[in-house]
């Protein structure tokens, strides 16, 4: 089972319809079975999943959140009118989902989300949760409370099963955050546990649109799939995890951030 994430810079940066078709070709390229999206759109009667799900042949589902917030006054025309959300797509049927709102007392306004889906995978239902995280440094409570709070998701017995349990998105910490660590604790980095660089990058300085401002993420790896076994006592095998979308296509990288994914047992 080939798990990716990708945050891709909802309409951000005016090229949106360029960068589009890298990241339609990236995940031709590596033809994951479940993808969370982070900062992906909705808006003019479609969204961004949906689209991509008619063109790759998969299963498609969003939810939005607060973050990051949509610019206010729009930068662009075509921002207009369109939602910033989470999106998942499947090679399986998506039997159901919900919004699961995050806590978030210092930034206040409209709630994080994580958005919670359940997959028909063919050897049982499979659980997935997509979301983005808090990112500022002064808001270091909230980004603990949230960790607190997926931490809590992802174990809760509800989901248990024959299948492990994915967490997959943007959660804007490099692994030796602090704030992270509840959310550590209970599951598995898969980048770790399949022989990842320690090194590595997801939002990369070298980048035309490298958000540099973001000096305690960048040149970090901030991007995540984690997971817990469907059932205590049983192990998670990760064969294998790898970086995506890190080459320009037609002249343009499909976002500033780089993909990143692992594959799986089953």
């Amino acid at each position: 089972m080939r798990v990716m994430t990708w945050n891709v810079w909802w309409r951000f940066g005016g090229n949106w319809r360029e960068r589009a078709t890298g990241i339609k070709i990236t995940l031709e390229t590596y033809q994951p079975d479940v993808i969370g999206l982070v900062e992906t759109w909705a808006g003019n009667g479609t969204t961004q999943p949906d689209e991509l799900a008619r063109i790759l042949g998969l299963h498609a589902a969003f939810a939005p959140t607060s973050l990051p917030p949509a610019p206010d006054p729009i930068e662009h025309p075509d921002q207009a009118g369109v939602t910033v959300g989470l999106g998942l797509l499947s090679r399986w049927p998506i039997l159901r989902t919900r919004v699961h709102e995050l806590p978030h007392p210092q930034r206040g306004g409209e709630p994080p989300t994580a958005l919670v889906a359940t997959l028909d995978h063919p050897r049982g239902e499979l659980h997935v949760i997509v979301t983005c995280r808090e990112w500022e440094p002064h808001h270091a409570a909230d980004r603990l409370a949230q960790s607190e709070a997926l931490a809590e998701l992802i174990m809760d017995p509800a989901l248990d099963g024959p299948l492990p349990v994915l967490l997959v998105g943007d959660l804007n910490a490099p692994p030796d955050e602090p704030e992270l660590a509840p959310l550590r604790e209970v599951t598995v980095d898969t980048w770790e546990a399949g022989g990842g660089d320690p090194g590595v990058t997801t939002l990369d300085s070298l980048l035309p649109y490298a958000p540099l401002e973001a000096t305690t993420l960048i040149d970090r790896r901030i991007d995540h799939v984690l997971v817990r076994p469907g059932r205590p006592g049983v192990a998670v095998t990760v064969r294998g995890a790898f970086i995506a979308g890190d080459r320009p296509i037609d002249g343009h990288y499909p976002s500033d951030h780089y993909a990143i994914g692992a594959d799986l047992d089953p």
